[in-house]
């Protein structure tokens, strides 16, 4: 959501929004200017009430007309102004909203573990009704506002997950790159799984194909302070990270370094496990594993990633990681698709995604156009914190 806001930025205007979830944020009056420096972005913190997504303590308390009531004050021309609304939670907002709304969905919230489906689908539906533009991130997440949300299909607009343009070579990367520091004991060939070590993935596979893969290393770059509510799944990983030896767990890295360990690798693995949340999602590790153009293997855990081959290798189980990987080692890691992912890289950039947004809103309206130049408010969260 940072690097996008930071994207558009350099487009129009933008203002974020992000909320501090509070036990008693309903009466906080509080507001916070964080200057981030990498991406380079400032946010207004602001207290939002803990629970504010269930019913009925939204609905009690009035929590969507405080939250519009806070942006319209902050706001000096409103209705010149969009609102980019990125949670379904944020539909009384959006209806209170006398600008333009664009609704920017990144993750089908409404197929989320213990999330209330039905009423998400209903503020779904609201969303869809009141915005301008719908941007999901997905084609799937594309069908489900269609048929599910409502939404007209003329209001749609795919706008997949991305990397920074500066990670976007001058030119192929043919062979691997440089080691970070804290992989430099490791002997290559080596394997890597970038991003959140979670329940997204399948941990399973993972284990089966390290155990049968004694002439690899593998590094796993990423926090993984997320909870695995499957015993199975959540007992490999912990098996994993106690491997020690040739699988090394870095743990969180800055966004901005995660270009240096993903050009590093011998081999990218996006391993994820089928799930609807995960099917219908946007894989910015995929993204940032074309910038650094090295050969990528993937599952198919997400819908996204059946229509990328051959920038990538579909594998069905760990024996088929395990036979690609062998493969692989025997062609000296060079797949031939170096260059073909470094082209289709130059077009899966963050800014890219900004511009396919802002001209789309401009498309044959002069209105919209004139809207979003004197100022565009973002209201940012996480959908965890729903």
């Amino acid at each position: 959501m940072k690097e996008f806001a930071t994207a558009l930025s350099d487009l129009v205007p933008v203002k974020c929004w992000a909320p501090k979830i509070r036990n008693f944020g309903r009466w906080e009056r509080w507001e916070r200017e964080i200057a981030l420096p990498d991406p380079r972005l400032q946010i207004t913190s602001f207290p939002l009430q803990r629970c504010y997504a269930r019913f009925p303590v939204g609905e009690l308390l009035g929590i969507g007309s405080q939250i519009a009531g806070r942006l319209l004050r902050n706001t000096p021309n409103p209705r010149e102004s969009t609102l980019v609304c990125t949670s379904p939670f944020y539909a009384p907002v959006a209806e209170r909203w006398p600008g333009r709304v664009i609704y920017y969905l990144t993750d089908l919230i409404a197929a989320y573990p213990g999330m209330n489906r039905p009423k998400v689908e209903t503020l779904d539906r609201r969303m869809c009704g009141v915005a301008d533009l719908v941007c999901p991130n997905s084609r799937r997440t594309a069908e489900y506002l269609r048929t599910v949300g409502g939404c007209d299909p003329k209001k749609l607009l795919v706008i997949p997950n991305a990397t920074r343009r500066r990670n976007v070579l001058v030119e192929p990367l043919d062979q691997a790159g440089p080691l970070p520091v804290d992989l430099r004991d490791l002997p290559r060939p080596i394997v890597g799984v970038i991003g959140n070590l979670s329940y997204n993935l399948d941990w399973h596979l993972l284990r089966d194909a390290v155990a049968a893969t004694p002439g690899f290393s593998w590094a796993f770059v990423g926090p993984v302070d997320m909870k695995i509510t499957d015993t199975g799944q959540r007992d490999a990983r912990r098996d994993l990270m106690g491997h020690g030896g040739r699988v090394r767990f870095t743990g969180a890295k800055p966004y901005g370094a995660l270009c240096e360990y993903g050009r590093a690798l011998d081999v990218a693995l996006l391993p994820y496990l089928k799930s609807e949340a995960v099917f219908s999602a946007s894989a910015t590790r995929f993204y940032e594993h074309l910038a650094a153009c090295r050969p990528i293997l993937s599952t198919r855990g997400m819908d996204e990633l059946l229509q990328k081959e051959p920038l990538l290798k579909l594998v069905d189980n760990a024996g088929a990681v395990i036979a690609e990987l062998e493969r692989l080692r025997d062609i000296d890691f060079r797949d031939g698709y170096e260059k073909a992912r470094w082209k289709a890289s130059a077009e899966g950039t963050w800014e890219a995604r900004a511009r396919a947004m802002v001209s789309r809103a401009d498309q044959g309206q002069a209105a919209f156009d004139q809207a979003c130049k004197p100022g565009l408010t973002l209201a940012a969260t996480e959908a965890a914190q729903a």
